[in-house]
């Protein structure tokens, strides 16, 4: 399913002590949305559940950020990452997302479960310029494949230059 929002460039916010959380099954379709993710993203709960989470995936995320996401929470790892998602509106807003695997009782990943917080202003800073990098050089391969792997060669190497871990590194702007 495709979303034909058109975003607006205005960026709403939410109060630091919420939290938007959600829960999703291995496809990525939302089982569970709180109130507060109802609230910021302007969707009601029937319309969130049982769809795609990329219903509020905003265009200038890089998808190489999301292929770094996928690859380690169906590893059974947990990842951090600064998010930008898109309202019913268009409107825009920052997350810092905590995105942990669901496991059933013989410990297969079953979903994944995301709390988001609201993201340090410092950091965003540092990251939209890095976004916006990554999504030009997506943009700039005719072939989507051949852009997520330039993109993510481009994410996997400023990483590696700092000598941390994808994790460190998000916690270090």
């Amino acid at each position: 399913m495709r979303y034909a929002i058109a975003p607006t460039r205005r960026e709403v916010f939410f109060d630091p002590d919420d939290l938007i959380v959600s829960k999703t099954d291995l496809k990525g379709r939302i089982s569970y949305a709180n109130r507060t993710f109802c609230t910021i993203s302007g969707y009601t709960e029937a319309e969130v559940i049982g769809q795609p989470h990329a219903m509020i995936r905003h265009p200038d995320m890089p998808r190489a950020v999301f292929k770094l996401l996928w690859d380690a929470i169906l590893k059974g790892e947990e990842i951090f990452a600064y998010v930008k998602n898109m309202t019913k509106a268009g409107d825009h807003y920052w997350v810092f997302a905590h995105v942990t695997p669901s496991f059933d009782a013989q410990r297969r990943v079953c979903g994944f479960h995301s709390n988001r917080r609201v993201p340090k202003r410092a950091a965003l800073a540092a990251i939209e310029p890095l976004y916006a990098e990554l999504s030009g050089i997506e943009a700039a391969h005719s072939n989507a494949k051949e852009g997520l792997a330039a993109s993510f060669s481009r994410l996997s190497a400023i990483v590696a230059a700092k000598g941390e871990s994808y994790d460190r590194f998000v916690f270090s702007v």
